[in-house]
């Protein structure tokens, strides 16, 4: 245990001891990888009982100390000598001469700013701040969305064969920059982007990789206004090597953010640097956004990720009870059963997954299909009132531009019947109708007219990115 030492005045040799003291309690409070980036590079300057300098030797390391680790400089300063007030931070050498400690030194401006990498020549310190930047700026990227965990099915196979090059590459793909993945809410955008930081991270460190979310990057946009500290802003967005918006429809309609969202666009792919963005939808339907944005983010592969089908959505919960091993089996009737009737959102099945779980392991019941029905009675109930057989019918006769009658109607004409087999297949995956009952919807049909119906439209989405796209539109219409 460190003891602080009494005096009144500490010369330069007391002061260095005692600071040698408190840099190894801070390394012991930080860790290693943090007091190697940012508290080893600080030397001691020169200081009295109540005040010490200390030199940092870039000023992106002065601002980034003062702002994220002063109290803890203040605190194990205090453990070695109680007295001492205030801790400044200055550029400058590791000793100062007689005059220079003589100079006065500017103080360092406590409000968070936003940092500049310019100043790194070294490229692991580089990669080690820009890492840092990422999880301190946005979310940080969760231990759970790795490829390893990502189930590939029809729906998202395209969106992960992308995601995979992208990560494993050690450059710039032509063709797939930018890659821009879409789809509608918890269908594995977010897991992919995770997924493509973690791998990088690992195989690939001296990529420096920034993730974040359009709505965090707007905020930090603004606050760079704010504090008059644009070019910081410009010069940390445009020094990494992969940068990564999640959810860009955010910045809809924010004309100034898509301003410099363009800019930045631009220069990281003019200096071939790799981008990585999701949305909810295509780029040419984005709303909100100008022209020149939506035509830069369709520019490298766009990779649409649709609804999950009745297999992928079983797979996810075989894979998700593989991962927490369970104390309590789960029969593969209940699996099933969910599969079926939570079609519209993965988050929405684990979570379902989950909730029976631990009503299990809390009340002690056994999980069969009738006590997931009793647990998840608000969850079917709401889900069952979205989507009926009828507005399905509905909603793409709109979209089509047919009559409704023409879904009971037995003419084969392609403008009608092509129409009839999307809403068949919209049927049989957002509900729980057999494949007799959803024929008796569609004017008395056999069954095996309605498997053919679903079974040609899986075949159109692999080669018909129209028919995809309207197939994707109208499931986020019919679930929302």
């Amino acid at each position: 245990m460190l003891h602080p030492i009494a005096f009144n005045t500490p010369g330069n040799n007391d002061l260095q001891s005692l600071w040698e003291r408190a840099r190894a309690l801070l390394q012991n409070q930080l860790g290693d990888a943090t007091y190697r980036s940012w508290i080893a590079p600080l030397n001691l300057h020169s200081g009295t009982a109540h005040q010490i300098t200390l030199t940092a030797p870039t000023r992106f390391v002065r601002e980034w100390v003062a702002s994220h680790y002063s109290d803890d400089l203040r605190r194990a300063w205090q453990t070695q000598l109680p007295q001492v007030q205030l801790i400044e931070v200055i550029v400058g050498s590791t000793v100062a001469s007689a005059s220079a400690a003589k100079k006065p030194v500017a103080p360092v401006a406590m409000a968070t700013p936003v940092p500049s990498a310019r100043e790194y020549t070294s490229p692991a310190a580089a990669t080690a701040v820009v890492q840092e930047l990422s999880e301190s700026m946005g979310a940080p990227l969760d231990p759970r969305y790795t490829f390893d965990n990502f189930v590939v099915g029809k729906p998202n196979e395209l969106a992960h064969a992308a995601a995979r090059r992208v990560a494993e590459s050690d450059t710039t793909i032509a063709g797939c920059n930018p890659l821009f993945m879409y789809g509608g809410v918890g269908l594995g955008k977010t897991h992919l982007m995770h997924a493509i930081a973690w791998h990088i991270r690992k195989h690939n460190p001296n990529r420096k990789v920034l993730y974040l979310s359009a709505e965090k990057f707007m905020y930090q946009f603004i606050r760079a206004l704010r504090f008059k500290e644009a070019l910081e802003f410009k010069e940390l967005f445009r020094s990494v090597d992969v940068l990564m918006i999640d959810d860009v429809q955010f910045i809809s309609g924010k004309e100034s953010t898509q301003e410099e969202f363009f800019h930045t666009f631009n220069a990281l792919i003019d200096q071939n640097k790799q981008l990585i963005i999701s949305g909810d939808r295509s780029p040419s339907d984005l709303d909100g956004f100008e022209e020149r944005v939506r035509s830069r983010l369709g520019w490298g592969l766009v990779a649409d990720i649709h609804s999950t089908t009745y297999e992928l959505r079983l797979g996810i919960l075989q894979a998700k009870l593989e991962q927490m091993r369970p104390s309590v089996q789960v029969p593969t009737k209940v699996l099933e059963f969910l599969a079926h009737k939570i079609s519209s959102n993965v988050r929405v099945l684990e979570g379902a997954l989950n909730r029976i779980l631990a009503h299990a392991a809390l009340v002690g019941t056994t999980i069969s299909v009738e006590n997931t029905q009793h647990v998840l009675h608000d969850l079917l109930i709401a889900h069952d009132r979205r989507v009926t057989i009828e507005e399905i019918q509905k909603q793409v006769a709109m979209h089509y531009n047919i009559k409704l009658a023409d879904m009971h109607s037995a003419r084969r004409s392609r403008v009608v019947a092509r129409p009839r087999q999307v809403a068949m297949y919209l049927a049989k995956q957002m509900t729980t109708k057999s494949l007799p009952e959803i024929g008796r919807k569609f004017g008395g049909k056999d069954h095996t007219t309605v498997m053919h119906a679903v079974k040609r439209i899986e075949e159109l989405m692999q080669v018909d990115s129209e028919l995809a796209d309207d197939i994707a539109l109208l499931t986020r219409t019919l679930q929302g």
